[in-house]
């Protein structure tokens, strides 16, 4: 009713006045006077950089499906197997996916209209970044949903009504392609008109390396983590903890979204903050993550006479201690001590005992399963007012490029000593040596290609863990059915008293048994009373898509 009262002002104006009635005043954008020179194709572009586009990797979106977390008793639907047409987040993935498709596509069908008017350099350059972005959106959705509605120009919607679904390689040989374009003609260092990180010809080589693994294209792997490495820009940060901590691009970032909260580009992090320190604790880092860590010889934990489930931290692999709070251990200002018994704790900063928020005995809300998370969180999470995070999103980095490429090279049955040095490399960095000093970091020195699988998904999932990669890998796998066991932890306080702690059991009763595939077995601590089970998983075939 609104718009035909307005149409019908608009009419009578247009018939009573002499003058033109101008739609489009220049005071404003729209898509009929924008598009008019390189620096607004830019702006244009920079919407494609905004968190909105990445909800699959912002704020461990994807980590929360998998066997890696652990929140109380959520139920996420996809770890549930409730997923049906009708789920929010397939909706919200697939409607802002083609969002940022058609804004790519817009850009792509104005820019001809600038040609000889500006540098034809710079205008393939925004080509390029615009090409990229559209490659990667094209790649999230053929990998989640298989065959797409497909388009390169801007639709009416006449024709978006009449359109069908296109064949998955007919989709891959266009992102493809469009990632040949922008890796040939984006900068090493792409900076843009602002002085702004933008991605790259890195970010490019890198992204589409990621798409042909999940395609499983092995050799096109080889050939854009080959050319990665080959740049010579790229380098492991010498500390694996402290490139979590860090609110730069790193050498070792390839390809990561600018944050910053005045922009509103941020994510809450008080769900990931010690009780004591003021969050919530609402999310950990589950027990199944914890048990995949290896000792410091590189064995798995129910193989190792090394370990002991009292005291779990000890003797692993030093990435279990960067990802997980070390009990006993500082962590936000405070001493984290989970153990029923610890009513109070140091608060480090004022060398002053306060109550322990983070124990079962102060409230029944501590971690159920008595872990914190320790990556990516740092003082700046607990000292801003909301408790924000405005951290780059790191959406790829050097460390998956080389496992990537270790992985490609086993699938194919090409083992030579640089596949042990790629994985090797990562290890090396774990333990803060360099790759020749293998006494030093159990270094990988098998070449059975079954071995070196199973090795290198181990490698990817505690190097990579929670940065959103192991939902990824669990779907290109094929392994949901077996990593989707039930969620544990400790009992309530009266229980975990009684069965746990009053028999020296703290903090496992005893050592969980893990499969060829990394992934630990507590089925036999529940069956003996000893922990809670608080979420069943499961996952039907039909979720793969």
């Amino acid at each position: 009713m609104k718009n035909n009262k307005y149409l019908s002002v608009v009419a009578l104006v247009l018939l009573i006045s002499c003058t033109d009635l101008n739609l489009e005043p220049l005071s404003e954008a729209s898509t009929g006077n924008w598009y008019s020179n390189p620096e607004q194709i830019e702006i244009a572009l920079n919407d494609l950089y905004r968190e909105y586009l990445w909800l699959l990797e912002r704020d461990f979106k994807t980590d929360r499906w998998t066997d890696d977390w652990a929140q109380r008793q959520v139920t996420y639907t996809f770890a549930v197997g409730a997923v049906t047409s009708e789920w929010s987040t397939s909706e919200a993935v697939w409607n802002n996916t083609y969002k940022g498709i058609s804004r790519a596509n817009r850009v792509l069908n104005k820019l001809p209209e600038l040609k000889g008017e500006f540098p034809e350099e710079q205008l393939i350059e925004l080509e390029a970044e615009a090409r990229f972005f559209r490659a990667v959106f094209y790649g999230r959705l053929t990998t989640l949903y298989g065959d797409i509605p497909f388009y390169t120009e801007t639709l009416s919607i006449d024709e978006a009504f009449e359109m069908g679904r296109a064949d998955r390689d007919t989709v891959l040989n266009q992102v493809y392609e469009d990632f040949d374009f922008a890796i040939n003609n984006l900068p090493l260092n792409n900076t843009g008109y602002e002085g702004e990180y933008r991605a790259n010809k890195g970010a490019a080589t890198a992204m589409k390396a990621r798409y042909a693994l999940y395609m499983s294209d092995w050799s096109t792997v080889v050939e854009a983590t080959e050319m990665i490495m080959g740049l010579g820009e790229y380098s492991l940060y010498p500390d694996y903890g402290e490139y979590f901590r860090s609110k730069e691009i790193l050498p070792e970032t390839i390809f990561a979204i600018p944050r910053s909260y005045s922009e509103g580009n941020y994510h809450s992090g008080r769900g990931f903050i010690l009780r004591t320190a003021g969050g919530t604790a609402d999310a950990q880092p589950s027990w199944r993550l914890m048990a995949a860590y290896p000792d410091t010889k590189g064995r798995p934990i129910d193989e190792s006479p090394d370990f002991d489930p009292r005291k779990p931290f000890e003797n692993r692999d030093p990435r279990l201690t960067e990802t997980i709070v070390e009990h006993g251990t500082e962590h936000l200002g405070y001493i984290y001590e989970p153990h029923p018994d610890t009513l109070k704790v140091l608060n480090v900063v004022t060398g002053e005992m306060v109550t322990n928020r983070d124990s079962k005995a102060n409230t029944p809300w501590a971690a159920f399963n008595s872990l914190m998370l320790k990556k990516w969180v740092t003082e700046s999470w607990k000292a801003s007012e909301g408790m924000y995070n405005e951290a780059p999103l790191v959406i790829m980095r050097y460390a998956d490029v080389l496992l990537m490429y270790a992985e490609a090279k086993i699938e194919l049955d090409q083992i030579d000593q640089s596949v042990l040095d790629a994985i090797n490399q990562v290890r090396a960095r774990a333990y803060k040596t360099d790759l020749s000093a293998t006494n030093e970091y159990p270094a990988v020195t098998t070449t059975n290609q079954s071995e070196l699988r199973n090795t290198v998904r181990l490698e990817r999932r505690i190097e990579l863990a929670w940065e959103n990669r192991r939902f990824w890998d669990l779907l290109r796998w094929k392994l949901f059915e077996k990593a989707y066991k039930p969620y544990y932890g400790h009992h309530p306080l009266e229980l975990v008293k009684k069965r746990i702690v009053d028999q020296g059991y703290w903090f496992w009763p005893s050592t969980p048994e893990i499969d060829e595939n990394g992934i630990a077995d507590f089925s036999s601590m529940y069956d003996n009373g000893l922990i809670a089970l608080y979420v069943e998983r499961d996952f039907p075939q039909r979720q793969y898509l």
